[in-house]
């Protein structure tokens, strides 16, 4: 249960729980927007609640890394949660070796130490309040709108504005996966948000993970460290590329140009080619190819398991070409790790049901069509992190989205109009 009193502490109080801002999830983009927030209004410190099950900041992003044992981040040292692009390599002067090349990615722990040191430094250390939000809700209260954020624990929290900085994704399962019977123990099938490397033993196993991106790496290396012979899968050639998009992305360059774009399906289909699935980076494809070459790492490429069956004590797996080879058929796989992604389509956001009832608005490939603040037209609701990605571009759901959207996007100034 929510303590009122800590809330109250957290928040000015109206009548009953009232907040100008409810800000749902603490995560990276939620921690920026509010560093970025408290920069611009100082005022602002008193007027809003951040709202996670975890009660902690960052505490999903941090499991993760430790659950893949990711040794460093993807993007470079001037991309976190700080207002100052040069806080994180102030902060790592005297840890220079955990920024690694090229560009300083910082270490898993050098990220993590500083992003304790960001909600030291603005006093945030208490106000994430452990809550799960069930429903979200338009009203109207003495005729202005505001929205009614209903908690597990069933208190009710009354908001004038309302961020939702979450992933919303949705573990993606390929067809053969989703057919399966559960007949089989549910450790042996996974997706890759289920697997925690930590503890797990896997001596002499043989594991097939499925996709080509840096999740499939990650969980590849960490298999093989405890001494699995790992099969990584994919339905195109593995290959390398430094970051999730190219660095253009980040700037003017190919910005320019997306923003300036009238039609969201084009859009949309600028932020797929920029993205373009899934891929590794060269330092960890370099790693694992020299693992191909000891033997204790097999690629298939160009190839997709067609169907699965478990006998017994082993998955028996038919790829889809099996008139062209044999491939791994006559192989018993002790496990599979389904590093396929999520789909993130916000008409399926139970959280939104209520909003999309009252205030309808177009959606391409499941992203909605704000408007160019981030907001959701009709409504004081905005949305950061992908799905806002046909107004932020393909870097949407990164550390430096989260920037981005902040920055040039959110209405921080009051400038901006919103609805009574």
């Amino acid at each position: 249960m929510v303590d009122v009193a800590t809330l109250s502490k957290t928040i000015d109080l109206a009548t009953d729980l009232a907040v100008d801002l409810a800000i749902v999830g603490a995560g990276p983009q939620a921690l920026t927007l509010v560093t970025h927030l408290l920069q611009k209004k100082q005022s602002m410190r008193h007027r809003f609640v951040v709202l996670d099950p975890s009660g902690q900041w960052l505490q999903q992003w941090q499991h993760q890394f430790a659950a893949y044992e990711i040794p460093h981040l993807r993007s470079p040292a001037v991309h976190h949660p700080d207002p100052n692009p040069h806080a994180l390599r102030m902060f790592a002067e005297s840890r220079a070796d955990e920024l690694f090349p090229p560009y300083d990615l910082p270490g898993t722990q050098l990220f993590h130490d500083f992003s304790q040191e960001v909600i030291r430094r603005w006093q945030l250390e208490d106000r994430v309040i452990p809550a799960q939000v069930e429903q979200l809700e338009p009203i109207r209260q003495q005729g202005r709108q505001r929205f009614r954020l209903t908690l597990a624990d069933g208190q009710v929290l009354t908001a004038r504005r309302v961020v939702l900085a979450i992933a919303g994704g949705v573990p993606h399962l390929p067809n053969w996966a989703k057919a399966l019977p559960q007949s089989y123990p549910p450790d042996r099938l996974c997706h890759s948000r289920q697997v925690d490397l930590r503890g797990l033993r896997l001596s002499g196993e043989r594991i097939l993970i499925i996709g080509s991106g840096l999740t499939s790496g990650h969980l590849a290396l960490g298999a093989i460290a405890r001494g699995a012979q790992v099969m990584m899968m994919a339905r195109r050639t593995f290959y390398e590329k430094l970051f999730d998009s190219a660095p253009g992305w980040l700037g003017p360059k190919y910005l320019k140009g997306f923003y300036a774009e009238p039609s969201w399906e084009n859009r949309w289909e600028m932020i797929r080619d920029a993205r373009n699935g899934g891929s590794l980076t060269p330092a960890v494809l370099t790693k694992l190819r020299r693992l191909e070459r000891s033997g204790k790492l097999s690629f298939y490429e160009q190839c997709e398991v067609h169907s699965a069956t478990w006998q017994e004590t082993a998955w028996q797996v038919l790829c889809s070409h099996p008139e062209a080879h044999q491939c791994i058929t006559h192989l018993p796989i002790d496990r599979i790790w389904l590093a396929t992604g999520s789909t993130l389509d916000v008409q399926d956001w139970p959280l939104l049901s209520a909003v999309r009832e009252q205030y309808p608005i177009p959606t391409v490939q499941g992203l909605p069509v704000l408007d160019k603040h981030l907001q959701w037209p009709g409504c004081n609701l905005f949305i950061m992190g992908g799905a806002a990605a046909l107004q932020v571009g393909p870097v949407a759901r990164n550390l430096f989205g989260g920037k981005l959207g902040t920055v040039q996007k959110w209405p921080f100034s009051g400038n901006t109009r919103t609805t009574n």
